[in-house]
């Protein structure tokens, strides 16, 4: 499909720059969000569909999206949950022998409004050097003012709670109930990804919605607890945060991913802040600890946990460390089967370097059940 006279479209920052484009397709549009940036070559269509983008602007580095169209399989949730998209080059035809249909379409079923012929080289920079704001991107071009009184009341990230626009509303089941492992999960967020990598491993998972008691997940009797990766803030998950302290006394395994490794950090008295830009993307080096191996990973965060509180903490260890900023990419809780990544052993974007996480979580289930 060709759209042969595009409509003129811009992204307003919140400290007033502009950035030109035009809008992707034939229809006018506005959205507003926190901007910022992933530098993944593939995987468009997880990262939109992923719920810890839940609420944001997202900035593509790669120069071509929607060259190999979509696939109903390779989704993280239900819809798209990028609020738009900003891209360089956006590719209405598509080459792919297991597509089903253009990104195009695709976008279109969840009415996500996008923006191409951006500079997003420059687009990076500045963020890189200004860090991830609120932003607005539309096709109303010549209301900057009525924009920029939009764009002001519209909340930081930090502080905002969104677990609860992405969570499940009721308990649901994934996997085989005949499976050999029970697992709680906690979803503040959760990857479909996640949950077929726990069912792989021989479990049958429960899924409960963020502001689960843990008096809730327990009555089910697992073997083991789970959170998930997620959006927003962490520090608002007031919820999340009980169940995880009582989550850690019942003794039993616990693994959290991303916004659980938060929760986690959180649930033992150390705290998070919001990133300069955050880590999105798929080739992101992190260094076990434990090992000495580096890893090749997929992250997408906006918060991190203290360095200097998790050290001066005597309950944990730092188990991996972001070779770029030397944030905290994991740690454990001594003398407990507790342990979170910053990272996303599920997605393998090519390498497989951290799916031994998964491996060790069900190893450390194994052990307590003997």
């Amino acid at each position: 499909m060709k759209y042969q006279t595009k409509k003129k479209a811009l992204l307003l920052l919140a400290d007033g720059t502009i950035f030109y484009g035009k809008a992707v397709g034939d229809k006018d549009g506005t959205a507003f969000g926190e901007v910022c940036f992933n530098t993944g070559m593939t995987g468009y269509q997880e990262i939109f569909t992923d719920p810890s983008y839940f609420g944001q602007l997202m900035v593509t580095t790669n120069a071509h999206i929607g060259n190999y169209g979509t696939n109903k399989e390779e989704v993280e949730s239900d819809s798209i949950k990028i609020s738009g998209l900003i891209c360089k080059n956006f590719s209405y035809d598509y080459s792919r022998a297991d597509a089903d249909m253009s990104l195009k379409d695709f976008m279109d079923k969840d009415n996500l409004f996008a923006i191409s012929d951006v500079d997003t080289r420059a687009l990076v920079n500045y963020i890189r050097d200004h860090g991830a704001m609120n932003a607005v991107m539309t096709t109303d071009v010549d209301n900057l003012d009525s924009l920029k009184e939009q764009l002001a009341k519209v909340p930081s990230m930090a502080g905002l709670e969104l677990s609860s626009k992405v969570s499940t509303k009721e308990p649901y089941f994934y996997g085989d109930e005949k499976a050999t492992y029970k697992i709680a999960a906690l979803d503040i967020g959760i990857k479909k990804n996640i949950l077929r990598n726990l069912s792989q491993r021989d479990a049958y998972i429960k899924v409960f919605p963020y502001n689960a008691s843990f008096e809730e997940m327990s009555a089910w009797n697992p073997d083991a607890y789970f959170i998930s990766n997620g959006p927003g803030d962490p520090e608002p998950l007031t919820d999340a945060i009980a169940a995880a302290k009582k989550m850690i006394a019942s003794n039993k395994p616990l693994f959290g991913i991303c916004l659980g490794h938060q929760v986690l950090a959180l649930a033992n008295g150390v705290s998070t802040y919001k990133m300069h830009n955050g880590h999105r993307g798929i080739n992101h080096p992190v260094m076990n600890l434990k090992t000495g191996k580096g890893e090749i990973t997929s992250q997408n965060h906006g918060f991190a946990v203290s360095r200097e509180d998790t050290e001066a903490n005597t309950d944990l260890e730092i188990t991996h460390v972001h070779l770029n900023d030397k944030t905290v990419a994991g740690m454990k809780m001594k003398g407990k089967n507790v342990f979170s990544v910053q990272y996303h052993p599920e997605a393998s974007p090519g390498p497989h370097d951290a799916s031994y996480l998964f491996d060790d979580f069900f190893e450390m289930i194994k052990n307590t059940q003997n």
